[in-house]
């Protein structure tokens, strides 16, 4: 890994910079855009019961919200204060009462009515719960009858028949890594964590190529390199704190390039709240914007490196680094070759992106002294997107934009600990430290003391699917524990999702809050256990952000559900009633004990040992990996892979379609109207060219639907790229096809082909046969 460390936070220039304002008329009036001031009171009015609490979570934890990484008002990028309104928006979760008896205690019926921010603003679990099969009501029961009739059913059942999964809701480092151990104890490999619907493909690319598994850089490297590219990546919705950064990074003079199928307000121009000169005339982000195609992102690249190729014919060395690339990086030749062959007719035509606009992104980036590449979701979502990634590294190795200042790629996370989740080894594919290879499991047996299931453990979309094997079989999926997460409201073809649920036997939901995933029936039994939240910890607790750095987030003084318990706390228990021969195993007394183990279990978190109060942190693998060139692969090169195109075809009239964000922190909805174009939850986004020639006027009812499912909405004109739409999620996933993963990652595939139609053309055809045709020529199209 590198040895240079992070040099701290800079301050940001207060010099006034006319030519980046977004606009003259002061705190953009009149335009679509957050409003800040106003989100912030709304937020001070909901916590007005818990001010002096809320305030200290704020001023003393590290952000539950996104993976920017901000301790208290502070972070490591920027001097200054720091604060968002994404974290303002979760803050009430750590702030709200428990839920009123008579109301928790509602006929199941009644709760299920509600959607899930409904069930939300109820409040917190107050107690364990149960609810059997044929029960119209959720139970209170104590904690020792909920944990033995859990561990009791694990003792029936065979360990492939039980899995775990855990979300990003603020867990920590020590969760993550107990959940992983107790896991393997009960003798399932059966455990998987939110990364594996959003970034799981990054890891996995990120390590065939370069041989690492997070961010090769910092924040820090985005303010000064020559180009910051933002790929499929809406950052100033999803980590707004972000935008300072491009605010300092613009000051530097950095050209900031956004590539992405909607021409996307949020990144176009940005009213930063912290900064006054942005706060009053706004910010012009981006530089420019390349409209590309759903899923046209790998003909985009291999554009990009077939005009690098065609530079060096005719001036070698003007395009490729060849003394990085000679010294440092293997396959050269093998991609050159497979590139070359392309033709540029197929590069546009899947890419969406002409041949000269492909060329001067090539030219930029080849004239350029430094680069970042930003990714996210926009990337990752595909059946291809660890190829997708594999193609990120592919330019970054070929310019030699890797292990050094102002370099790097950044796949960068929408939530505060799923960094670490992989990392503590709650994931299929990994242990602590490293993946299930025979010499690491191995070496985390002789640490944990007891041997590991030598079988490969399933992702969560097909623990899913096994719920529908026949009773008998060996791995049908009797128990799923589910530390938070809502499927339903994540998982693509939520109908059957609820399936899914209602077939498991025994579901455990350890959560804070209900959602509608926890109201779903089962077979014999639904049981509901209160959590604590990271800031209620006793001991505290740590988390990873996205550039790798491990903050510790102390116990705030404040409320407490007073039968809510530590999850880490909680799966000690429960393996101890299970395995009472086994407890000493994993007889940890706090926090502390569990940071001692970690730092042994995973060398890269040796320093995490020594983290007990505010401020403390570290940052594992230093200020860059792969410094100097050295990459952590067996032969110590990075390497580059050819990537072939990947299948678009497609009838005319069709469309592609993939899900986007609003106001939301992942599927916590918290407004109804989007804040950057002012569209509506069910509204359709499309390119008014595409639908004039479909005879739809804005704000006409239409209807999206392909073999999968059927999405009513209305039509919001927006500058996309024609031939795409974009519909929210997660009110979307109808549309989207079950059991489509990702080969290499095993993320689901969320973006598909769809039919748009006025709602009334639809409604009018009277023979369902021309339904069915239209649907026929979509599955005709190679898929």
């Amino acid at each position: 890994m590198g040895h240079s460390q992070h040099s701290g936070p800079i301050k940001i220039s207060k010099k006034l910079n006319p030519k980046l304002w977004a606009s003259k008329v002061p705190f953009g009036f009149g335009k679509a855009k957050p409003h800040h001031l106003k989100d912030t009171l709304k937020v001070v009015w909901e916590n007005r019961d818990q001010l002096p609490y809320a305030g200290r979570i704020l001023t003393q934890g590290v952000c539950d919200g996104c993976a920017l990484g901000v301790s208290g008002l502070k972070d490591q990028t920027l001097t200054g204060v720091h604060v968002c309104t994404t974290r303002l928006n979760v803050l009430r979760l750590n702030t709200l009462p428990a839920i009123k008896s008579e109301v928790l205690h509602k006929e199941i019926s009644d709760l299920q009515k509600l959607t899930s921010t409904e069930l939300r603003k109820l409040g917190r679990i107050p107690y364990p719960l149960i609810r059997k099969a044929g029960e119209n009501k959720f139970e209170r029961i104590t904690w020792d009858k909920a944990l033995d009739f859990i561990a009791a059913k694990m003792n029936l059942i065979d360990p492939k028949q039980i899995a775990f999964y855990l979300t990003s809701r603020g867990i920590t480092n020590e969760v993550y890594y107990t959940a992983a151990k107790a896991a393997r104890l009960i003798g399932t490999n059966h455990i998987d964590n939110a990364s594996r619907i959003c970034h799981s493909p990054s890891k996995t690319a990120l390590t065939r190529s370069l041989g690492i598994g997070a961010s090769s850089c910092s924040y820090k490297d985005w303010i000064g390199t020559d180009v910051l590219i933002f790929w499929g990546s809406v950052a100033a919705n999803n980590q707004p704190v972000s935008t300072k950064y491009m605010y300092a990074a613009k000051q530097k003079g950095t050209k900031i390039i956004v590539i992405n199928p909607y021409h996307e307000p949020s990144m176009d121009q940005y009213w930063i709240p912290s900064i006054a000169e942005s706060a009053l005339f706004g910010t012009k982000i981006a530089d420019d914007f390349y409209q590309v195609n759903i899923g046209g992102d790998i003909a985009f690249m291999n554009g990009i490196m077939k005009h690098w190729f065609e530079m060096e014919d005719k001036v070698p060395g003007s395009a490729i680094q060849h003394e990085f690339v000679d010294k440092h990086v293997q396959g050269y030749e093998i991609l050159k070759d497979h590139v070359q062959r392309e033709k540029w007719d197929d590069i546009v035509s899947s890419s969406g992106i002409s041949r000269n606009r492909i060329n001067q992104l090539a030219e930029l980036l080849a004239n350029a002294n430094s680069a970042v590449f930003v990714w996210s979701m926009g990337l990752t979502q595909h059946r291809f997107g660890s190829d997708n990634i594999s193609q990120v590294a592919n330019l970054a190795l070929l310019q030699g934009f890797i292990g050094k200042e102002f370099c790097g790629v950044m796949p960068i996370r929408g939530h505060s600990g799923v960094q670490g989740a992989g990392e503590m080894g709650a994931d299929p594919f990994s242990l602590p430290g490293g993946g299930f290879d025979s010499n690491h499991k191995k070496r985390i047996e002789e640490l944990w003391g007891f041997e590991l299931p030598d079988w490969q453990g399933d992702i969560v979309g097909v623990s899913l699917e096994k719920t529908h094997l026949p009773q008998h079989h060996e791995q049908k999926l009797k128990l799923y524990y589910m530390s938070g997460g809502n499927f339903l409201e994540t998982m693509p073809n939520p109908l059957f999702v609820k399936e899914c649920l209602e077939n498991v036997e025994v579901r455990v939901h350890q959560d804070i809050i209900l959602n509608t995933s926890t109201l779903v029936d089962s077979k014999e039994a639904v049981i509901v256990l209160p959590a604590q939240t990271r800031y209620e910890q006793l001991g505290g607790g740590t988390s990873t952000s996205t550039e790798r750095m491990v903050y510790f987030s102390p116990e705030i003084k404040g409320p407490r559900i007073e039968e809510a318990r530590a999850e880490w706390e909680i799966y000690v228990d429960l393996v101890k009633r299970m395995k009472p021969e086994y407890k000493h195993l994993i007889n940890f007394q706090n926090t502390q004990s569990i940071r001692e183990e970690i730092a042994i279990a995973n060398p890269n978190y040796d320093g995490i040992q020594h983290l007990s109060k505010k401020g403390d942190f570290f940052q594992w693998g230093g200020a860059w990996l792969c410094e100097n060139g050295v990459f952590p692969t067996e032969d110590g090169k990075g390497r580059l892979l050819p990537i072939h195109l990947p299948e678009r075809r497609i009838t005319e009239g069709h469309f592609y379609v993939t899900t986007r964000r609003g106001k939301q922190f992942n599927s916590m909805i918290y407004g109804s109207s989007d804040p950057f174009n002012s569209a509506d939850r069910n509204d359709v986004l499309i390119h008014w060219d595409d639908a004039y020639e479909l005879y739809i006027s804005e704000k006409d009812a239409v209807v999206v639907y392909n073999q999968y499912g059927l999405f009513h909405g209305r039509a919001k004109f927006v500058n996309i790229k024609r031939g795409n739409i974009e519909v929210y999620w997660p009110e979307g996933n109808v549309l989207i096809p079950k059991g489509v993963y990702e080969q290499h990652a095993g993320i689901p595939e969320y973006n598909t082909k769809v039919i748009i139609e006025k709602a009334e053309v639809f409604h009018a055809q009277k023979d369902e046969r021309y339904v069915e045709k239209r649907i026929e020529d979509l599955e005709m199209d190679v898929s």
